[in-house]
């Protein structure tokens, strides 16, 4: 049985959710569509997403409440969205968004560019602080983790890419001699 799965989704006014030929498609503030595991079906009644299993099996029951979760956070991208902040820390480093375009001065002998997805909206202050933000919960984490991903923060000065709420154990370098 699971916990998870079990739970209805209830759908906020402004929100639409239907379901045709496989695929779960809600709209709100943006547009977001996921097809249905084979194990499981979505049903709309009312203002309220169920999602039943179709057979007792553990693969079923896994289905079910992934399947729920990953409606459930479409519901939430369209009406709120998600976001996720980085931190640019190192002398000299710094990043800039010109249209559709990030540029990032990390330390390297050039500067690292990234085209932005469609969807994904993000934001530069004070040339250090990054916000990524968007309906899709799992292009904001995937985009938030490539641009991390060109300068990891490194244990011994803290120096790279970090999310605000990750914490770095900075390491104690070699001594200098007996």
């Amino acid at each position: 049985m699971s916990r998870i799965g079990n739970i209805v989704i209830k759908i906020p006014s402004g929100v639409k959710v239907s379901v045709n030929d496989g695929t779960v498609a809600v709209e709100g503030k943006a547009k977001l569509a996921m097809s249905i595991p084979p194990r499981v079906a979505v049903n709309v009644e009312g203002d309220l997403v169920k999602v039943v299993r179709n057979d007792e099996t553990r693969e079923s029951n896994a289905m079910q409440g992934l399947t729920r979760s990953l409606v459930n956070n479409m519901v939430i991208g369209v009406t709120a969205g998600f976001k996720k902040e980085l931190t640019i820390i190192g002398v000299g480093y710094k990043a800039q968004v010109s249209g559709q375009k990030m540029t990032l001065n990390l330390g390297y002998s050039h500067p690292v560019e990234y085209m932005i997805p469609e969807g994904i909206k993000v934001a530069v202050a004070e040339n250090t602080k990054i916000t990524v933000e968007g309906a899709d919960k799992q292009l904001v984490g995937q985009v938030a983790a490539t641009i991390r991903k060109f300068r990891k923060p490194e244990p011994y000065k803290g120096k790279g890419i970090r999310y605000n709420d990750e914490r770095v154990v900075i390491k104690v370098g070699k001594s200098a001699g007996k």
